[in-house]
């Protein structure tokens, strides 16, 4: 069980394909401080079928984008 589990599960219920959260939200979401350590922990993200696309430090937000499936 990761300790960001909780945003995971949020992610996959949200039912938005591409969508923005504040660093502050994300926070409200997990119950602690957004650290470094989410660097390391958002490729987990990829086994809920969404990435993280874009991480802005200066707006403080993580743009989330769900994963579409190959064309083989």
């Amino acid at each position: 069980m990761s300790k960001y589990d909780p945003l995971w599960n949020w992610i996959k219920e949200n039912g938005t394909d591409s969508f923005q959260l504040t660093y502050a939200e994300i926070e409200r979401i997990i119950g602690f401080s957004l650290d470094h350590s989410f660097l390391t922990y958002k490729k987990e993200l990829l086994e809920y079928g969404f990435k993280v696309d874009k991480i802005s430090m200066k707006k403080k937000t993580v743009t989330f984008k769900k994963l579409t499936d190959i064309i083989q």
